[in-house]
């Protein structure tokens, strides 16, 4: 869904340059289209799943309502991401409340909404059994459950290690069913798992399953029958090429694990899955303009956006391919280190670059950023966080206005003393 026309950028039949005349730089800019491609591919491959759309990955209420319509559930981590999944239409049955440290404002909103939950501690247990209790609502409860396995992913994103802060150790986990059994107002219904993100391999989620399925024949000798064994997300893509996921890698390994582990027990449950860098990380580009270029100890490239609008370089190292959107067609003549506005040397967006000749006034194109992106955003600096976009066709769509600079102050308040 991005091509080159005469040397430009398109995304579907929109021109990138119309898109930056609307809304300035930077911007992001996701492709509709792609989107309900990656949507029909997982629903090709993994048709024996069904999926929740991990809504930290992206949460324009744009984006989440096209997963909702098409009938995906949904995996929340705070009070704001379960008020944009309503907003958006998600099925409150199919929402899954889940983190590691939920306050009790969280909680009562979580049980007043009808949603699931994932519990992660003890302390949060008697919590929401107590608020429930006060509320008068049953609550369906999964724990999550830290299998400690190791997914060979970015440290940062692994967190299923037994070192994790989430989840409680498979070894103490059937206690804790044990004590849900004898509390009121929660039903445990669900295991839930996570062991990391941006996995390729998929070794560690059959070996993840394979855990899943010991603890439920454990727990049905206890009296716990399940509903549905949810193993999280961590689908990788290809940063390094297209972005895609290759679900098919994934699928069949699972479905073979999942399948037998329900020879083993009696209960049926279903088998969840939380997708989300898989389903939207390539459907976006990040446009930035360049303000200046430099030969210094490297040849810098300058652009109009930093980690604040694109931290998963700084943060993970992490690798994106960049192309300068109005000369996609010239050859490479330099190598480049790409560089953001923000006053910290680890502003890197992307080291050693082969690019066409870059000059002022050029702009970028950065792909695959449509997961962890405008969501990690910040307003560090003083500056306002960019708008979004979304392509359909030959039509495009501000679904997010860019910040203004009053912005900035719209919830500060100066004491007023300090006037006199």
């Amino acid at each position: 869904m991005f091509s080159s026309r005469n040397g430009i950028l398109h995304v579907e039949e929109v021109d990138f340059r119309e898109i930056v005349k609307k809304t300035g730089t930077p911007v992001y800019v996701t492709s509709k289209r792609l989107i309900e491609e990656n949507i029909k591919e997982l629903r090709k491959r993994f048709d024996f799943a069904f999926p929740l759309y991990a809504v930290k990955a992206n949460n324009n209420l744009t984006v989440m309502k096209i997963f909702a319509n098409e009938g995906f559930g949904a995996d929340v981590f705070s009070i704001g991401e379960l008020y944009l999944a309503l907003l958006s239409g998600f099925k409150r049955d199919a929402v899954l409340f889940n983190g590691n440290s939920k306050s009790d404002d969280e909680i009562r909103a979580g049980i007043r909404a009808g949603v699931k939950f994932s519990v992660d501690s003890m302390d949060e247990l008697y919590a929401i059994s107590e608020i429930a209790s006060q509320e008068g609502e049953e609550v369906e409860i999964a724990f999550r459950v830290n299998p400690d396995i190791s997914p060979e992913t970015h440290p940062k994103i692994s967190t299923g290690l037994k070192t994790s802060k989430f989840g409680i150790p498979s070894g103490r986990i059937l206690d804790a069913y044990r004590t849900a059994l004898k509390l009121s107002n929660v039903t445990p219904t669900g295991i839930h798992c996570h062991i990391g993100s941006q996995i390729i391999n998929p070794d560690p989620f059959v070996e993840e399953i394979e855990k899943m399925f010991e603890i439920a024949f454990q727990l049905e000798n206890i009296g716990i029958d399940l509903e549905f064994l949810d193993m999280g997300g961590g689908f990788g893509i290809d940063y390094q090429n297209d972005g895609k996921c290759r679900f098919e890698s994934f699928a069949e390994p699972l479905r073979e694990a999942f399948e037998k582990g329900l020879e083993r027990i009696e209960s049926k449950p279903d088998l969840w899955i939380e997708p989300g860098r898989s389903l939207i990380a390539n459907t976006t580009v990040l446009i930035t303009r360049v303000n200046s270029v430099k030969k210094s100890y490297y040849n810098f490239v300058a652009v109009d956006a930093g980690f604040n609008t694109l931290l998963r370089p700084a943060m993970y190292d992490a690798y994106h391919r960049i192309a300068v959107a109005n000369k996609m067609d010239e050859k490479v003549e330099e190598i480049y280190t790409v560089t953001g506005p923000i006053c910290e040397s680890g502003d890197i967006l992307g080291r050693d670059r082969r690019l066409p000749r870059v000059e002022r006034n050029d702009y970028l194109a950065i792909f695959d950023a449509g997961a962890y992106g405008f969501v990690m955003g910040s307003q560090y600096n003083g500056r306002p966080r960019c708008a979004e976009v979304l392509v359909d066709g030959s039509e495009f769509h501000i679904t997010r206005e860019a910040e203004s600079i009053a912005d900035l102050v719209a919830k500060q308040r100066i004491p007023e003393e300090m006037f006199r």
